[in-house]
């Protein structure tokens, strides 16, 4: 079975404008235009955190129909709270090898397209994160150059994905068994804390954390 890396991280928001004022507020840049996915109903802001990392802000699209499916992401069930860092996603050259060596089932593989990029992605049946998002989706894209590297570099490098898990080796035995590579740290969650995701990024205004 070939390695993962990080791909992207989720912002999710109640909608696309408060989560970009949220990136705003945080970083300090805005997250550029992406594109829609009509499968999901969903669209999506993103800024680029490296030459093949980036974050993507999504949120349900208004103007799109409901799908006939679950949304990813979990969220249907979010509601209107706000705007914070939910999941993240790896990316895999293999992507049905690396599905088969998880523990954790990253749900069923589906293939998605926005605009003019495809790819295929993993999605559980009831749409909702595994282990409260820290759990990535896997996702192999159909075509390179990946998406990270056709967005401006606004200054801003992802420095770690911090995974707080009050069973810290059972995530990180999943995260193992896919070969996962690069800034990704798995923690042990204080006590009384409960799964929690947190990014550290170096901007033009200083390290930032998401």
């Amino acid at each position: 079975m070939t390695g993962t890396v990080l791909d992207h991280i989720v912002i999710a928001a109640p909608s696309l404008q408060e989560g970009v004022q949220y990136v705003e507020s945080v970083l300090g840049v805005s997250p550029q235009a992406g594109g829609a996915h009509p499968r999901m109903g969903t669209h999506n802001r993103l800024l680029r955190l490296g030459p093949d990392v980036y974050l993507e802000v999504i949120a349900i699209d208004p103007a799109a129909p409901a799908p006939h499916q679950p949304r990813w992401f979990g969220l249907d069930s979010r509601g209107n709270q706000p705007p914070c860092l939910i999941t993240w996603v790896v990316r895999s050259t293999d992507i049905a090898a690396t599905c088969a060596a998880a523990p954790m089932n990253p749900g069923h593989i589906q293939p998605m397209t926005r605009d003019t990029l495809s790819w295929q992605i993993t999605i559980p049946d009831n749409g909702e994160l595994i282990e409260h998002g820290l759990v990535p989706s896997v996702i192999q894209w159909a075509t390179e150059p990946y998406p990270a590297s056709r967005l401006p570099d606004q200054g801003c490098t992802l420095l770690s994905l911090d995974l707080f898990h009050p069973e810290p080796e059972r995530l990180q035995q999943q995260l193992d068994a896919i070969g996962l590579q690069g800034c990704v740290h798995v923690c042990p969650a204080n006590e009384g804390q409960g799964p929690t995701l947190r990014a550290l990024i170096q901007t033009p205004n200083g390290v930032r954390q998401l």
